[in-house]
């Protein structure tokens, strides 16, 4: 039988109702189900590998928050470690003692880490990082590279990847020449125009930015010699590599991209995994660069709810069970799984398409060749992956709802999880084969 489209009827009255309150009816774009056509599902609950829509289907998550909830949603021991923090107040606008043994579980996660400022999100974390490696160099510029996404950060959002991509508009209004004058755009993996850049500016970029594993135009991973000229070029002209882990930071490895890499940024960011999935992000470095933050140093960064005392419980515990009882051997064995019975599954429906992975996060691009950086991205077939996105949501599925972004599971999922995603990849594709 064939599968049908589920009741979205209560979705669509929400949406409808959405939409007269909210720009677009939703509050982050990446929501808007903008790139596949169609109005995006309201989600009344979620426990462990499962979301729950408003109209009562339920659907393997492939999101996860777009991320952070690799213990899966609702874990118990995260949700205690919540009620028990929010028993006790909710903000205090004052230290305490939690912020530093989350603190002390990230340093000690990271080595290139030797002090961590906490904040609420991870377009906070990178605007903060950029103004302390502006503050401390002295400089400008900013190299940043296409299809990376880094937040809202005026300077930053030039050339995005993710949600701006989807709609069109990289460089978005209200961005002034002034702020996008300084940063300097090239593209992902792409060595010599790094080392162009430096020989070029290099007395004035402050910094280097960069995804050191890309998730915002879909998972696409970088060469040996793309990280080694990085971090070359950036020590011997004297600017900070920012290594932007929101997405990647104990997801793709407890110590994130870099232990795998073996690449040691100056500074990190960090967001998703580290706040539990409550909202919570951090920018950390090396001690010389972060003691210059206030009230330290002159630099200035705040927030009155940063180190929320809800967010710190449920990122510390969070971090405390990866640490002793750490999934990613079980993530990579059913990530491989996964991405092999994809990519099998296009090949056999004679649909180009490329797989990317790295542990439990992946892309399945819609594309003839590798994707290597945005102008190979940008050539992927967004119909066809609309076509795929709704084909698995009537089979029970919700895979990102972005051609550009990466797909991620939780530990939660199992292997008949992912022996059933494979089987409704496979009628889907057989089925946008003959149409």
């Amino acid at each position: 039988m064939e599968p049908r489209l589920p009741n979205l009827a209560k979705s669509c009255a929400a949406f409808e109702r959405a939409t007269q309150l909210i720009p677009g009816g939703v509050n982050s774009p990446a929501r808007a189900f903008g790139a596949v056509g169609g109005h995006p599902l309201f989600i009344e609950r979620a426990r462990g590998q499962y979301l729950f829509d408003i109209d009562g289907n339920r659907y393997l998550d492939y999101i996860g928050s777009w991320g952070p909830m690799i213990l899966g949603h609702a874990d118990p021991r995260v949700i205690e470690a919540i009620q028990r923090a929010a028993e006790k107040g909710t903000s205090y606008g004052a230290p305490t003692e939690n912020e530093s043994r989350l603190a002390e579980l990230i340093l000690r996660a990271v080595p290139s880490i030797e002090r961590v400022r906490l904040v609420n999100s991870g377009t906070e974390a990178t605007m903060s990082a950029i103004r302390v490696a502006r503050g401390v160099t002295g400089r400008s510029g900013i190299v940043k590279f296409s299809g990376c996404y880094h937040g809202h950060v005026d300077s930053l959002l030039v050339a995005a990847g993710s949600a701006a991509a989807t709609l069109g508009v990289p460089d978005s209004p209200g961005v002034t020449p002034g702020v996008s004058s300084d940063t300097i755009v090239l593209n992902y993996n792409d060595a010599d125009a790094v080392a162009q850049a430096f020989d070029s500016h290099g007395e004035k970029i402050a910094a280097v930015i960069l995804e050191p594993i890309v998730g915002n135009m879909g998972t696409v991973i970088p060469t040996k010699t793309f990280l080694e000229t990085l971090r070359r070029e950036t020590s011997k002209h004297g600017s900070v590599l920012i290594f932007d882990e929101v997405m990647t930071g104990f997801r793709v490895a407890y110590g994130g991209a870099q232990s795998l890499f073996g690449i040691e940024p100056d500074m990190t960011t960090l967001g998703k995994i580290v706040g539990g999935g409550l909202p919570l992000a951090a920018y950390g470095g090396k001690a010389e660069i972060m003691d210059q933050v206030m009230p330290a140093g002159k630099i200035y960064q705040a927030g009155t709810l940063a180190g929320n005392p809800l967010a710190t419980a449920a990122g510390a515990k969070t971090l405390e069970i990866l640490r002793d009882e750490p999934p990613y051997q079980q993530l990579e064995n059913l990530g491989a799984q996964l991405a092999a019975g994809l990519e099998s599954a296009a090949k056999r429906a004679g649909i180009p398409a490329q797989m990317q992975r790295v542990g439990s996060m992946m892309t399945l691009f819609f594309s003839e060749a590798e994707v290597t950086d945005w102008p190979s991205a940008d050539r992927c077939n967004r119909k066809r992956f609309s076509d795929y996105f709704w084909g698995l949501i009537e089979n029970g599925v919700y895979m990102p709802c972005s051609q550009f972004e990466a797909l991620f599971f939780s530990n939660c999922h199992t292997h008949e999880d992912i022996e059933l995603t494979i089987a409704a990849a496979e009628r889907v594709l057989a089925k946008m084969a003959n149409n």
